[in-house]
């Protein structure tokens, strides 16, 4: 058989991210560290999704796991209009995502929208979106608690946004909360607000000040109970509430007002989001196995239970007939040092890259197959000349070169082997490179020798 030869993997003209170190971490004697940080993702409709903001960062920058649901590729998306941000990048002091108010108005009509879907009444429907309607009032009075500098008009365009003032505009009436429990807006909690706070038993001060260790953020933000958040609770719950924990979100919005003079000012209006598009990150079942078996970093829960391996290994195969072989081959590139992603839109099962997307264009496209000692078995993409030929000619086309990868298992193996993953240890591989043969090039470079 003639030896295969690589080729230099082809650099991308244009990077703009830089190069993080990927899973494992590795300490200074050189051993896998058992101190890294762990992460849990979700089974929604066959689908693993990860939803807190640092996993999702950390899984995707450490090897590129996954895409988010909203960008091509690295998880990104934010609702934030870039022009309104760059133009009133001095005057958001707190980060908040600026839009229009016509798309404010666009995530109302949503809002709406759903909650007509649950069933529940025009008028009940309104009483709540109230609260996302009004605005939130901004105090000069707590801007000076923080700046003695308070010299520029609240309603001029350059108004300086500090905080939600109260909870009487900001949050949802305790009123419709009780009544409608079960009648959520997507990725809200409203029963979990800060109408339901005692005033007489917590003081304003603490609101304020306190900060809440789940969001990063004052828990008058986050709307997180004070007294869950100042007594301490069960590690377990506190893992619980790490997982599955979404912030409420506030959005500034860019309304027009017609100054004394009958000219038409812009300023920021602080509001609720009523209805939130959230970025998560989308992991293939491969990655997700990968994560889970291989690094251990991960834990996958399905109706709020965690699931183990082998029982991620059945499901998973369940869901994707042709999961095991995929598998098998992706954790060998990836041990391998390459980042293997689908090669659905080329006609293949994988696609290798050398670092990542970012910075290199796929060398290889892979094929992978199941074969026993004598290299027999049923194949699942039984190739004709005309289909190779094809296939070959295709990946040429984009600039790489197909890869034909065999995963040889014993003959002797049985079918109750392969429902664990431990039978990866039996397999063996073998790698084929496949070329097209132009004569016309060959006789050319053979004259010019």
């Amino acid at each position: 058989m003639a030896e295969a030869v690589f080729q230099a993997p082809k650099r991308k003209r244009r990077v703009y991210e830089s190069y993080e170190a990927p899973f494992p971490l590795l300490t200074e004697e050189g051993t896998i560290s058992n101190e890294q940080e762990h992460h849990y993702a979700e089974m929604i409709n066959n689908n693993v999704i990860v939803r807190k903001p640092e996993s999702i960062q950390t899984l995707y920058g450490k090897g590129y796991f996954g895409k988010g649901v909203l960008s091509r590729s690295r998880p990104d998306y934010n609702i934030s209009e870039p022009a309104l941000l760059a133009k009133w990048k001095d005057a958001n002091s707190l980060h908040l995502p600026i839009i229009s108010a016509t798309k404010f108005q666009h995530h109302v009509d949503w809002a709406r929208s759903l909650l007509q879907a649950q069933g529940l009444e025009d008028s009940l429907i309104e009483k709540m979106l109230e609260n996302y309607i009004k605005s939130i009032d901004l105090s000069c009075n707590e801007r000076n608690s923080k700046s003695s500098d308070c010299s520029q008009d609240p309603t001029t365009e350059t108004d300086y946004v500090e905080k939600p003032r109260g909870t009487e505009n900001g949050v949802n009436h305790p009123e419709i909360c009780r009544q409608n429990k079960e009648h959520c807006l997507e990725g809200d909690a409203p029963c979990d607000s800060l109408a339901d706070i005692d005033s007489e038993a917590v003081d304003r001060e603490d609101l304020v000040n306190t900060h809440c260790p789940r969001h990063g953020d004052f828990i008058i933000h986050c709307g997180c109970h004070y007294k869950d958040i100042t007594k301490e609770t069960h590690q377990d719950d506190s893992i619980q509430d790490d997982k599955f924990s979404t912030e409420h979100e506030y959005v500034l919005v860019v309304e027009k007002t017609q100054g004394l003079n009958s000219e038409m000012t812009e300023r920021l209006v602080c509001k609720r989001n009523p209805f939130k598009v959230i970025e998560y990150l989308q992991l293939s079942l491969e990655e997700a196995f990968f994560l889970v078996y291989a690094l251990g970093c991960l834990t996958v829960y399905h109706n709020e239970e965690p699931l183990t391996i082998v029982k991620l290994w059945e499901i998973f195969s369940a869901i994707q007939p042709g999961f095991k072989t995929n598998y098998m081959g992706y954790h060998y590139f990836r041990s391998k040092g390459w980042v293997p992603k689908t090669g659905l839109k080329y006609g293949t099962d994988l696609l290798l890259y050398r670092k990542g997307p970012p910075f290199y264009h796929a060398s290889y496209s892979v094929v992978v197959e199941m074969v026993d000692d004598s290299c027999q078995g049923s194949q699942r993409r039984p190739f004709t000349w005309r289909s190779l030929a094809g296939l070959v000619r295709t990946t040429t086309n984009v600039s790489k070169e197909l890869l034909l990868c065999y995963l040889i298992k014993p003959s002797n193996m049985t079918e109750e082997e392969m429902t664990s993953p431990e039978c990866m240890k039996k397999i063996k591989v073998q790698e084929l490179i496949v070329n097209r043969w132009i004569s016309s090039r060959e006789r050319t470079d053979q004259e010019e020798l």
